[in-house]
């Protein structure tokens, strides 16, 4: 459901933020390194920031603790705020201030004491049987486990959720369909240390489970749940679907007016395109139409030849930035590999934009006034050197052959071979003249 999209994004990206953003007391302990770990005999006085692979806590931070790393374990005390990012987050020990954590796995274990609230974002919550939150609990997650007890207010969103704990205050909770339910968080997620809940999709609460306050809850039909569970009251809200995201397959009427539109605005912005490129650059127009005329098969080759130039000229352009780059940068040539960089971009994107100007225009226009010409000069001759009507029915055909369903793509790309092909053959010998001249 978009919904819960939302609030897990949301409370995700308020975690990393305020990670990121957490303002330092005046005195604090920093500490980093591979594998850091703060023996059980051992105390912080001061707030405590640490940047590790892998960090322990078995003693006591009397401050706050602002960690960073891949795999995380609170099993002590810290007598403060913890503000926590990594790939696994576990916390067996007492946390007397605000817990805000985000990760790919996070679990609140069983001895695990958190005297506050718990603000969590990341791919899998768990909160074990014996666990204990004094605060409020809000999270999204794309699955959760709820066994431990929590003494304030809920507010969850999740894929998955499971209730099997006690819960003191009111429980909301918005949680995605049994049957939108994708691969559990442990098949993506191979390298976490810990072990991941297997989480039953859609929202069920354990008969054993108790709610003192009410229980709202999003979910498109009414879920099961023991007349004892929930002291107060229990809601089920709709889900909340936004009409203009919901597709409505067309019916053939309007595929079928759909098509003749994009037809017409094919063809109008060809025809505009092709007067003006006559307009502008006649002698090129019609040296890459005899170009095309002369040799067909030779300017669909050679349009084989440039459609895999181009893509070899952005790598090269790629490997050209990519070592320039090092090399200005081990000379400590900042500047100049900013430089280098900075062209490398420019030329990327001069060479896609007239790339994609060369594909989607000029092509269809030179095959289609050759085909126009070719046609009048069966038809009608004396129209053949027309500036006009020669472009005019070469477009039609083109933008109907390339519109066909099935085919129209392959017509597309011999139509783009062809034009790239002319196009080819007259650079090399416009550069083969200015070397001769």
């Amino acid at each position: 459901m978009k919904t819960v999209t939302k609030i897990f994004s949301i409370i995700s990206l308020l975690a990393i933020l305020t990670l990121a953003f957490a303002t330092p007391a005046m005195a604090f302990d920093g500490r980093s390194g591979n594998n850091i770990t703060i023996e059980a005999d051992e105390v912080i006085e001061d707030d405590l920031y640490v940047s590790a692979e892998n960090f322990t806590l078995e003693g006591t931070v009397k401050g706050d603790l602002i960690v960073g790393g891949s795999n995380i374990t609170i099993n002590g005390t810290v007598d403060g705020d913890l503000l926590a990012m990594g790939q696994s987050i576990v916390i067996n020990g007492t946390v007397t201030g605000d817990v805000r954590i985000a990760g790919a796995a996070m679990q609140i274990g069983q001895t695990a004491i958190l005297e506050e609230d718990l603000l969590a974002g990341g791919a899998s919550l768990e909160t074990k049987d014996g666990s204990k939150i004094g605060g409020e609990l809000t999270f999204g997650a794309g699955q959760s486990l709820l066994a431990g007890d929590v003494a304030g207010d809920v507010l969850a969103g999740a894929g998955s959720m499971e209730l099997r704990g006690e819960f003191g205050g009111d429980v909301t909770a918005e949680v995605g369909e049994a049957t939108d339910a994708g691969p559990a968080p442990s098949m993506y997620m191979p390298n976490v240390t810990i072990s991941i809940p297997s989480v039953t999709p859609g929202f069920s609460v354990d008969k054993d489970a108790v709610i003192k306050g009410n229980l709202v809850y999003t979910q498109n039909a009414d879920i099961k749940i023991s007349s004892n569970v929930v002291v107060g009251k229990i809601t089920r809200n709709e889900p909340v679907v936004d009409a203009e995201h919901v597709y409505v397959p067309p019916t053939p009427a309007q595929m079928a007016l759909n098509w003749t539109l994009d037809l017409f605005r094919t063809i109008v912005t060809l025809i505009l395109f092709g007067l003006l490129l006559g307009w502008l650059a006649p002698k090129f127009t019609n040296s890459l139409i005899d170009k095309m005329k002369a040799a067909p098969v030779a300017s669909l080759g050679w349009g084989l030849v440039a459609y895999a130039a181009f893509f070899f000229a952005i790598l090269l352009i790629i490997v050209v930035m990519v070592v320039g780059g090092i090399f200005f940068g081990v000379l400590t040539l900042g500047g100049m590999s900013g430089s280098i960089i900075w062209i490398g971009l420019l030329s990327i994107f001069a060479l896609t934009v007239g790339f994609v100007l060369v594909t989607s225009f000029l092509t269809k226009i030179v095959v289609a006034w050759l085909g126009g010409k070719m046609i009048f000069n069966s038809l009608s001759p004396a129209l053949v050197e027309n500036k006009f009507w020669p472009l005019v029915l070469g477009v039609i055909i083109v933008a109907l052959i390339t519109s066909l369903p099935l085919v129209g793509w392959l017509f597309g790309l011999i139509i783009m071979f062809l034009g790239l092909g002319a196009l080819w053959i007259w650079g090399r010998e416009s550069m083969q003249a200015r070397k001769t001249a």
